[in-house]
């Protein structure tokens, strides 16, 4: 009845505001023909409505089953895909012979010469070394992220390296005072990089081009090169830039530096040996003289006094 109430009110309201009167069809109103004129549902219209909202329910819980049910095989689902994910990568380790620090390692150096390769930053020796021959000699660089980079990696240094091949301006040079084979290599005209003596002194170990009077003939000794000594400049090729920057190499010619010290040592010794047995008997043959002279004084006094 209240709600009854106040819907009369409003029209009286409604009508005194408004005293024009006007015609409108009863049935003008959906709203009333589906509720009732006065706003209310009959009992059987409220039967229809909680039967529908209740079937609506019972089916929304039916999805909610379902679906919590379909979110438990999901979850057991996604726990078998990572315990075989797990068992894969493992296996892929074992397949590379690494692990997964070492595989982030190789990724930190992988990209580091990509971008130094690429860039063509320091010398092709040094992207060699650091670290491209170690990324040539793995199997990381066959996986499906690295594989189409490394050849192309690879691409990009073996054409730097055939652009950087060292076009000498000159194949002899004529050694000045103050020089040595580090300082010559480094020279812009000869290689720009002092690290390639080793090179020159094998070029010039078994003979030098020319030399003055009483000059050797030969660098046998990488140390030891003499004013006006002319030594042959070889072209460096691929396999000596790479044979330069190998540790290996590296070690031999250090090794053998330090044998041919030794053995200047050695023979800078025995002469100072032979020098000091010289003057021993330059000494003792003073002595021997100045003895004898003595002697002959101490004659003469004796023969004074009788």
């Amino acid at each position: 009845m209240g709600k009854t109430f106040y819907f009369i009110l409003l029209i009286i309201f409604t009508l005194v505001l408004q005293p024009v009167g006007f015609a409108q069809d009863e049935d003008c109103c959906e709203e009333d023909d589906k509720y009732g004129k006065e706003g209310e549902l009959t009992d059987a219209e409220w039967q229809q409505q909680i039967e529908e909202l209740t079937a609506r329910k019972k089916g929304l819980e039916d999805n909610l089953k379902t679906y919590g049910d379909d979110i438990q095989d999901l979850k057991a689902l996604l726990s078998k895909k990572t315990g075989d994910a797990g068992t894969a990568e493992n296996e892929l380790y074992l397949a590379l012979g690494t692990t997964k620090a070492g595989l982030e390692d190789f990724k930190r150096k992988f990209s580091e010469t990509e971008k130094k390769i690429l860039n063509r930053t320091g010398t092709p020796a040094d992207a060699r070394k650091y670290y491209f021959d170690e990324i040539a000699a793995s199997k990381a660089k066959c996986l499906p992220e690295y594989w189409q980079r490394y050849v192309t990696m690879k691409q990009k240094l073996e054409q730097w390296e055939k652009e950087s091949l060292i076009a000498v301006k000159e194949d002899k040079y004529t050694v000045v005072k103050g020089d040595c084979l580090w300082k010559i290599a480094g020279k812009k005209e000869i290689y720009s990089n002092p690290k390639y003596w080793p090179k020159i002194w094998e070029a010039n170990e078994d003979g030098v081009i020319s030399a003055p009077a009483h000059t050797p003939k030969k660098i046998t000794n990488p140390n030891l090169i003499y004013p006006g000594q002319v030594i042959r400049i070889p072209t460096l090729t691929n396999e000596d830039l790479k044979k330069l920057v190998d540790n290996t190499y590296i070690m031999k010619n250090v090794r053998k530096i330090k044998e041919l010290e030794g053995d200047k040592k050695k023979n800078q010794s025995q002469k100072k040996k032979k020098y000091k047995t010289k003057d021993i008997k330059k000494v003792d043959k003073t002595k021997n003289k100045g003895d004898v002279k003595k002697e002959v004084k101490k004659d003469d006094k004796i023969k004074i006094k009788k």
